[in-house]
């Protein structure tokens, strides 16, 4: 026989089933909030008293030491005086100020030392010349080719190179208009050859701000064997 069980019965069914698991839950939680309390009342009870051991603090006793009976003691310093009041004393000026005649009889002109006879030039010798910007090589390679067809030949073929360092005074243009030995190379042949070089040599010119000056400048001519 098959016997059908409406939509009221289940319903029924189901909530008897959460009520069950109320039940046993409620008696779960209640039980476990109890057993938590007899173990803790029990902790507290039965278990040993625990006690913090005793412990001092030994504190050395501050030796005094005795003054000596001799000791001055200096005095306070003395008060510092307020400094006075400025006053302005009277000054009679007699009104007829005259300055004496400058004249020759002490410094007479057969004494004085004579003028140079000619003026100095920049492009004469090394001289520093105000300037912001110095002077740079324009083409390093074509450089490059001008001092190798200048290095004497028989001392390429010996290998004896070296480095000159020159003085080259470089006009507004960027040429240059006078060479001088600075450091010589030990080798007179490569100094003579540097000197011949730095004048096929452009350079850029120097500038004091915006404007174009003439100054010297050092550079090194180095004369090396090529591999």
């Amino acid at each position: 026989m098959v016997t059908k069980t409406g939509a009221s019965g289940k319903r029924n069914a189901h909530q008897k089933a959460n009520d069950r698991f109320k039940n046993s839950l409620n008696q779960w939680f209640f039980g476990s909030i109890m057993l938590a309390t007899v173990l803790h009342f029990g902790l507290f009870q039965f278990f040993p008293e625990l006690t913090a051991a005793d412990f001092d603090i030994v504190v050395d006793p501050t030796e005094v030491i005795p003054l000596p009976r001799d000791i001055k003691i200096p005095p306070p310093p003395e008060e510092i005086e307020r400094p006075a009041v400025p006053v302005v004393a009277p000054v009679e000026l007699d009104e007829d100020i005259t300055i004496g005649r400058t004249t020759l009889d002490k410094n007479p002109v057969e004494l004085l030392p004579p003028p140079p006879s000619e003026a100095i030039r920049i492009e004469d010798r090394p001289v520093w010349v105000p300037h912001t910007v110095e002077p740079e090589i324009k083409n390093r390679g074509r450089a490059v080719e001008i001092v190798l067809r200048h290095y004497p030949k028989i001392l390429q073929d010996a290998g004896i190179g070296g480095t000159v360092y020159v003085w080259v005074f470089i006009d507004t243009s960027g040429r240059v208009q006078n060479a001088q030995v600075q450091t010589s190379s030990g080798v007179a042949a490569l100094d003579e050859a540097a000197l011949r070089a730095v004048y096929e040599i452009e350079f850029t010119p120097a500038l004091n701000m915006d404007k174009t000056v003439p100054v010297w400048s050092s550079f090194n001519i180095t004369f090396q064997v090529p591999e």
